[in-house]
C-alpha cells in the first residue's frame, strides 16, 4: 500500500471503525534472532504483521500477514505475549503480539512495492532505525522482563 493511499484511507478507518486491531509476530530462529520488516510507507524496522479484516480471527490475521510480508508459515501455535496500545498511531489502535518459535520459510519474497527488506536481527543488534516498540518488544521477549502497555 503505498503512503499516499494510506494517508487517503486512514481517516476513513478512523471514523468506521472506533477500535482498530492488529496482529504482529516475533518470528524467532534457532539462534534467537527475530524476523523483521521494513515497509515502503512507514519508516524504520519493526515486526512483520499487520490488521485483523472483519471476520478474521486474530490468530489466522497473523498468520496471513507472516505469510504475505516475509513467507513465513506457522507449524505450531503462536504465544500471546500481550495486547498493547498503539494510541500514536490512532486514539483507538491496539496490536496483539505473539511469539512465533514454530515455522518454516520455504520461499522468501523478494522485495516489492510494500516490503522493500525483511532479515533477522539479534535483539540487542537492532538496525539503528528500528522502531521504539519494536525495540521494547524483542527486549521483552529477549530478556523475559514484564511488557509494558504502550506499543
Amino acid at each position: 500500500m503505498s503512503r499516499l493511499l494510506l494517508k487517503v484511507l486512514q481517516p476513513f478507518w478512523r471514523l468506521s471503525r472506533g477500535l482498530t486491531l492488529g496482529a504482529r509476530g516475533c518470528v524467532l530462529d534457532g539462534e534467537g534472532r527475530v524476523l523483521l520488516i521494513r515497509h515502503s510507507y512507514a519508516p524504520g524496522w519493526q515486526f512483520p504483521g499487520g490488521g485483523v479484516e472483519w471476520g478474521e480471527s486474530i490468530g489466522a490475521a497473523l498468520a496471513r500477514e507472516l505469510r504475505e510480508e516475509t513467507g513465513v508459515i506457522m507449524t505450531g501455535p503462536a504465544q500471546l505475549h500481550g495486547v498493547f496500545a498503539n494510541f500514536a498511531s490512532f486514539p483507538g489502535d491496539h496490536i496483539a503480539f505473539f511469539v512465533v518459535r514454530q515455522w518454516q520459510r520455504p520461499v522468501v519474497p523478494r522485495p516489492n512495492s510494500e516490503i522493500v527488506a525483511t532479515g533477522f536481527f539479534a535483539p540487542g543488534e537492532l538496525p539503528a532505525d528500528t522502531t521504539a516498540g519494536t525495540r521494547r518488544r524483542a527486549a521483552e521477549v529477549a530478556e523475559g522482563c514484564a511488557p509494558t502497555v504502550e506499543w
